[in-house]
């Protein structure tokens, strides 16, 4: 999985590409460990994000506790396979996506 950072201000976007899956979650958790203080804004571009499991579920559900807290979180061009995954496990109604 490749992960680009881009942090401008207050405002970190997260690009994802390729997996988010048991043996990739462990590298986004690392990320959003050492990059989340001071972050307002945390966005999460998934345009080229192929397929994502529950370990990578795990991850954006502890991303989106954490923003609660110190600001807001959104997950934007999200494609119809990571959609599914998020309508059935019912993440379409805690997390706020924008296509």
């Amino acid at each position: 999985m490749n992960i680009v950072e881009n942090l401008n201000g207050s405002r970190l976007c997260i690009s994802l590409e390729g997996r988010l899956d048991t043996t990739t979650a462990p590298e986004l958790e690392k990320v959003l460990s050492g990059s989340l203080d001071g972050v307002t804004e945390l966005a999460f571009d998934m345009a080229a994000l192929d397929y994502l499991s529950s370990a990578g579920l795990r991850i954006l559900l502890g991303a989106q506790k954490q923003m609660n807290e110190q600001g807001s979180m959104k997950v934007m061009n999200v494609n119809g396979t990571i959609m599914e995954i998020f309508e059935v496990t019912g993440f379409v109604d805690i997390l706020t996506i924008e296509s």
